[in-house]
């Protein structure tokens, strides 16, 4: 506790304190109490004047045990004796958050501290005093007071972390004192006042884990935390990681009186390249077939003692002799970290039977500085090479030879020959052919001679370019076969084996000449100089042709023909034409030509009428065939008027008779089923099947189905007499109506009636009231006098024993 002492001078006016006048009330002891307001003058004529005191710092430890509420100190105004005051006190800590920790008496001034403090929390208040009398008025000037907390060491030191991750290479160089290599910080904050030594915290490394290969490889900075190597031998391969403990002690390191706390380092030993590869032998082999590719040959094992899967761990290989033309290469398995030789370039048993390749290995990254490479990461690989049967082939391929087309069948052309590579096998080579699109040639199963077999044609489409390609195997007898194919081309030379032919084929001209001509040429099949230019004549027979017809030659491949004669009789003309190539020999062809000679207008067109007459009908026929059109179109019309008339003939003797009563050919409808509206509503339960004639015996007496035989008493329907005559017939229908609708088990309307149900025991009715009597002879004359509804039947049964 501390307390404010103010001492009394020889003149109650003579302490100054900044140019300000204190005063002490004589009748309080000085030393707790605070008198902030200056005493007023006498009554004497002198002036008050108002003056402020500055009261220093109140200082109040923290973590106070009490008892509470605590006094720090008593506020006094000189004017409480004269009039009542009452003290009071805002600001944090008094009226605002965190509340209540000041108090203050009102009636004495005397302030309490009602809690323990802690500076952590708030290290300083500022609070203002306030003198007012009884009735709320301001007595004095608020006076401010400083309330400061003093720290206590009640924090330990507080890692930020608890566990710390670093790193440091492998043989990283020691240092005197904290010289060595930087390895990482550790740092611990002090909650307490760090300007004293409550927050002072001072560093110490308490154990090392493993202690190898020295119980203190690293040393930390007290002050910074920094953690430095401070002894040699860091290897990787040995100890990848160490765990260190750290103490953080405040007090500046005071064991005795310091607080402490300890966190974890973890320093991992990071790999460097000073560990070369180095293969697992000196030697190495392996074996493969020629003609082979993209295949592992062997597989060259390395071990290499630094951290696997990094770039000082993973192996690079190169061949540095022994295989000058590049048949192989080494490959890295990314996995196993191993060696494999693989072919990229076939070998051949007949060339190379075995090669001796020189191998040295090294890593990704380059060997530390100091690091030499090893003698053993180089090594020796012997590969054997197997003979297989290869196949084989034509040495010119594509074979190209010239020759003119329509060489007779048989020529021979040339030899297309195959080699087998293996030289140290005995073999046989036959040949066939694989592709002969025109199965124009053959070939000899022993030398491969080629000959034709059909005369060769350029102008055939199996010709493209004047080319004729065909295909041929050539196949070995080894175990097993192998076979090679060759691709033999044959350039045809053009002979004039292909005469001219005239274009058009048709053509059409006015019968008067001057107005148009024909422009004519020729197509050959054959090729320069076996084309034109040519020579187009008109025949001396028949004599016709160069009466009406003329030639006009405009160059060498077009000629122009036209009418010699003044008028030509409009039709169809076939003019042949002799056309001449200038190939040597030349070839000559007679053409035909279809002319269509026409009346033509004034622009040399023809005209409508001169198409047909051009297109071979005279007048005279074609008025006959108007005719016949005449007479076709009359018969259809005779023979509609005679439908139409045979139709209304047949409508007319219809209404002869009745329909009613014309039962002939009629055809009469018994199924239709559902009447209209009226007997739409009734009850469909009376339809159902009774499952028990129990229940048929139950039902009250009503409409039944017709399927169910009635139990109580059935109507008496008339007798059908066996000779009925013909005037009880009406009479017979109408009792047989009244009964059936007196009958109470009579269906409704349209119902279903089941005639088809058989067998012993039926519960169905009578099919019909009609007897029908069994004797073989009976007299159906009496049908002739029922009128013209029953003339059908009487004509049916009547006179059958005359028939």
């Amino acid at each position: 506790m501390v307390r404010l002492l103010v001492a009394q001078t020889s003149s109650p006016y003579s302490g100054h304190k900044k140019g300000k006048t204190v005063t002490l009330d004589p009748s309080q002891p000085p030393k707790d109490m605070l008198l902030p307001w200056p005493q007023r003058q006498s009554s004497s004529g002198l002036r008050r004047q108002k003056r402020d005191w500055v009261i220093p710092p109140i200082n109040v430890p923290e973590n106070s045990r009490g008892p509470f509420p605590q006094q720090l100190v008593r506020i006094r105004s000189d004017k409480d004796n004269d009039i009542p005051i009452r003290y009071s006190i805002t600001g944090v800590g008094a009226d605002q958050p965190p509340m209540e920790v000041f108090s203050i008496d009102s009636m004495s001034g005397r302030m309490y501290v009602t809690r323990p403090m802690d500076r952590e929390e708030r290290a300083s208040y500022h609070l203002r005093a306030h003198a007012v009398d009884m009735n709320g008025n301001k007595v004095e000037n608020p006076i401010d007071l400083y309330i400061y907390v003093i720290d206590m060491n009640d924090n330990r030191p507080e890692f930020i972390n608890q566990v710390y991750n670093g790193s440091v290479d492998e043989g990283s160089k020691p240092g005197e004192g904290l010289t060595g290599t930087y390895v990482m910080t550790v740092t611990a904050n002090d909650a307490d006042d760090v300007t004293t030594a409550n927050g002072m915290v001072r560093y110490r490394i308490v154990t090392q884990t493993p202690q190898s290969p020295s119980q203190n490889m690293f040393t930390i900075n007290s002050e910074t935390g920094d953690i430095v190597t401070v002894a040699a031998g860091l290897d990787r391969e040995k100890v990848q990681q160490y765990t260190v403990i750290v103490q953080a002690t405040d007090m500046e390191g005071n064991l005795n009186y310091g607080l402490s706390n300890t966190a974890t380092a973890i320093i991992t030993v990071t790999d460097v390249n000073d560990n070369p590869p180095e293969f697992t032998t000196s030697t190495f082999a392996g074996e493969v077939p020629e003609n082979r590719v993209e295949t592992v040959v062997a597989n060259l094992t390395v071990m290499d003692r630094d951290q696997p899967h990094s770039p000082n761990w993973n192996a690079v290989y190169r061949i540095i002799s022994g295989d000058p033309s590049g048949h192989f290469t080494v490959r890295t398995d990314p996995v196993t970290n191993e060696g494999m030789v693989t072919v990229v370039k076939a070998v051949d048993y007949e060339l190379n039977r075995a090669f001796m390749l020189t191998v040295m290995v090294s890593n990704q990254a380059p060997l530390a500085s100091g690091i030499q490479m090893s003698f053993q990461s180089t090594a020796g690989v012997t590969i054997s090479v197997t003979d297989v049967n290869e196949a084989p082939y034509f040495p010119s391929n594509h074979k190209l030879i010239r020759l003119e087309e329509g060489v007779p069948t048989g020529t021979a052309l040339t030899t297309f020959s195959a080699v087998d590579p293996d030289r140290f096998m005995q073999q046989a080579v036959r040949y066939s052919k694989l592709s002969d699109p025109a199965n124009w040639l053959h070939i000899n199963t022993s030398n491969g001679q080629i000959t034709t077999a059909a005369v060769l044609d350029r102008e055939s489409l199996y010709t493209k370019n004047n080319v004729y390609e065909a295909t041929f195997l050539a196949a070995d007898n080894g175990i097993p076969p192998a076979s090679g194919t060759g691709t033999l081309q044959i350039y045809l030379i053009d002979i004039n084996d292909n005469a001219p032919q005239l274009l058009p084929k048709e053509a059409q001209i006015c019968e008067r000449p001057g107005l148009n001509a024909i422009n004519i040429t020729a197509a050959d099949a054959d090729m320069d100089p076996n084309i034109g230019p040519y020579v187009f004549e008109l025949p001396f027979i028949p004599t016709t042709v160069r009466k009406n017809w003329t030639i006009t030659r405009l160059n060498g491949d077009y000629a122009q023909l036209s009418l010699r004669i003044l008028y030509l009789e409009a039709g169809v003309y076939d003019v042949p034409i002799i056309v001449t190539d200038s190939g040597n020999p030349p070839l000559s062809n007679t053409s035909i030509i279809k002319v269509k000679v026409c009346p033509c207008d004034e622009n040399g067109d023809c005209t409508a009428i001169g198409a047909v007459a051009a297109a071979g009908l005279g007048t005279g026929a074609i008025v006959a065939i108007l005719i016949c059109i005449v007479i076709l179109l009359t018969m259809v019309l005779l023979f509609v008027v005679w439908m139409k008339r045979r139709e209304k003939e047949r409508h007319t003797k219809q209404l002869l008779i009745d329909p009613e009563d014309d039962v002939r050919d009629n055809i009469l409808k018994y199924d239709e089923e559902g009447g209209g509206e009226e007997d739409q509503d009734y009850d469909l339960s009376q339809l159902q099947q009774p499952e028990a004639m129990e229940h048929v015996l139950s039902k009250a007496p009503g409409v039944r189905r017709v399927d169910e035989r009635p139990v109580g008493a059935e109507p008496q329907y008339p007798v059908r007499p066996v000779v009925p005559h013909p005037g009880d017939i009406g009479d017979f229908i109408n009792e047989g109506l009244r009964a059936a609708d007196n009958d109470p088990t009579a269906p409704p309307y349209d119902s279903l009636l089941v005639f088809d149900y058989e067998g012993s025991g039926s519960t169905a009715g009578s099919v019909s009231s009609l007897n029908s009597s069994s004797s073989g002879d009976q007299d159906y004359d009496y049908l002739n006098d029922w009128g013209p509804r029953f003339k059908k039947l009487a004509d049916m049964y009547g006179g059958g024993e005359e028939d």
